[in-house]
C-alpha cells in the first residue's frame, strides 16, 4: 500500500470500529473541558476522570474557580502530577476567562493558546469536541501510531498533525483523532503490539503470501 493507501484504509475501518467515539474526559460544558483536558498532561484520563468531580465540587466555572483558593486547587488535583503548575495554571485562566472573555471559553485558537497551560493539543481538543472546528490534536498514542503506520516521520507532533491533516479529509478529523486514541489503548499499545501484531497492523503490513 502507499501512504494515501494506507491512510484510507484505516480511515474506512476506524469508522467501522468506532462510528461515534465518545470524548473520554467527562465534562460538561467547554471550561470542564478545558480544565480536564489541561489536567491530562502526562496523566491518564482515568485519573483525570477520578480527579475531576472533587474539582468540579470547589467550583465548576471560571467565576467560582478565580475565588478557590491554589492550595484548595492543589489537593485535589496533586494525584494527577505537575500539580502545583496545573493548579496556577487552572486558577489563573480562571481569572483571564472572566476578566477578558466575559467568563466564557473562547472559540478562538490564539486566544486559547494565550491562557496559561493551556498548549495547542489542548487547545485543539476544545475547538474540535466543543465548538466544532476541524482539528486534529495529536496526543502520546496517536504520534506513536503515525509512526507505526507510516503516515508520518514521527519527527515532533507538529510535524505529525501536519501529515495527518494532510493524508485524511478535513471532516474526519474530530472524530478520527478519537479513534485513533481508542484503537491505540485498546489493541495498538506500545507493549501489546509490536507493529505486527494487531488487527489494523496485519492489515496495513501483510506480506503477500
Amino acid at each position: 500500500m502507499t501512504q494515501q493507501q494506507r491512510a484510507d484504509h484505516l480511515l474506512r475501518r476506524l469508522n467501522e470500529l468506532y462510528p461515534a467515539p465518545p470524548i473520554p474526559l467527562t465534562h460538561r460544558d467547554a471550561y470542564t473541558l478545558l480544565v480536564a483536558v489541561l489536567l491530562s498532561a502526562q496523566c491518564t484520563d482515568v485519573r483525570v476522570n477520578q480527579v475531576t468531580p472533587a474539582l468540579f465540587g470547589l467550583a465548576d466555572n471560571p467565576g467560582d474557580m478565580m475565588r478557590v483558593a491554589v492550595d484548595d486547587i492543589l489537593a485535589v488535583v496533586r494525584p494527577c502530577g505537575l500539580g502545583p503548575r496545573k493548579a496556577a495554571a487552572i486558577s489563573q485562566l480562571s481569572k483571564i476567562l472572566v476578566e477578558q472573555h466575559g467568563g466564557e471559553v473562547p472559540a478562538d485558537f490564539a486566544a486559547l493558546e494565550a491562557l496559561p497551560g493551556v498548549g495547542h493539543k489542548t487547545a485543539s481538543v476544545v475547538m474540535a469536541q466543543v465548538f466544532g472546528v476541524p482539528a486534529f490534536p495529536v496526543d502520546t498514542h496517536i504520534h506513536r501510531l503515525a509512526k507505526r503506520w507510516k503516515l508520518s516521520s514521527g519527527k515532533n507532533v507538529e510535524c505529525t498533525e501536519r501529515d495527518l491533516k494532510r493524508l485524511f479529509p478535513r471532516g474526519s478529523w474530530n472524530c478520527l483523532h478519537l479513534q485513533i486514541i481508542y484503537y491505540g489503548r485498546e489493541h495498538c499499545s506500545a507493549r501489546a503490539c509490536d507493529g505486527t501484531r494487531c488487527l489494523l497492523c496485519r492489515e496495513l503490513f501483510a506480506k503477500p503470501a
